[in-house]
């Protein structure tokens, strides 16, 4: 039965949210600060689905170990579903991407502002492969609002409670992120699954 579980990010925000929504598992869950060593693995999928398993096959084969990485973006209707899969390459820092999009978006309407952001983990060990998707809607505010998150969660506003993701707390953005949809149903069947293997039928 694994005893742990690798946490296939190098990104601080994401480390921290995956963290809190599987903190109550019993695996001690580990994170790349572990394996300086290994080398980042180019996200060369079409798909946020390939990028996952690409990173979560590779860190497991050259660690062994039980891991999960994610894939995760944003895609703006006005855009044609940019910047998508290079939403992390958007710019070199948060603040450059926020910029960028909303300079694209500076013409655009309100109601024309519609986003929403995608997330798949990917969990990979021996003879096992699975995919979990999330998704939350949204619009993109014309400014950033709020202090906490990160990447375009300052300008991401979720209708049912009229702030940005970077207004929430953690816990209250996982309740309703894509990245809290997609890790719940990951932890629902790591649970399921450790229970079959500490009570074999």
């Amino acid at each position: 039965m694994p005893e742990k579980l690798l946490i296939a990010t190098r990104n601080r925000g994401k480390w921290e949210e995956i963290r809190e929504l599987l903190a109550d598992l019993p695996l001690a869950l580990i994170g790349l600060d572990e394996f300086p060593h290994l080398p980042d693995i180019p996200e060369s999928g079409s798909t946020f689905e390939e990028n996952a398993l690409l990173k979560a096959r590779f860190f497991h084969e050259q660690t062994g170990m039980l891991t999960v990485a994610e894939d995760s973006g944003l895609e703006v209707e006005a855009l044609g579903g940019a910047p998508g899969l290079f939403s992390a390459r958007y710019g070199r820092s948060d603040a450059e991407r926020i910029a960028r999009l909303l300079a694209e978006l500076r013409d655009v309407p309100t109601e024309q502002r519609t986003a929403r952001f995608v997330c798949v983990a990917a969990l990979v060990g021996p003879h096992l492969e699975r995919t979990f998707a999330g998704e939350v809607h949204g619009r993109i505010r014309t400014a950033p609002a709020g202090a906490n998150g990160f990447g375009f969660d300052p300008v991401f506003e979720y209708p049912p409670l009229g702030k940005t993701f970077a207004e929430l707390t953690r816990s209250e953005k996982s309740a309703v992120s894509h990245r809290g949809r997609a890790f719940r149903q990951l932890r629902e069947f790591l649970v399921l699954l450790l229970e079959r293997e500490r009570n074999p039928s």
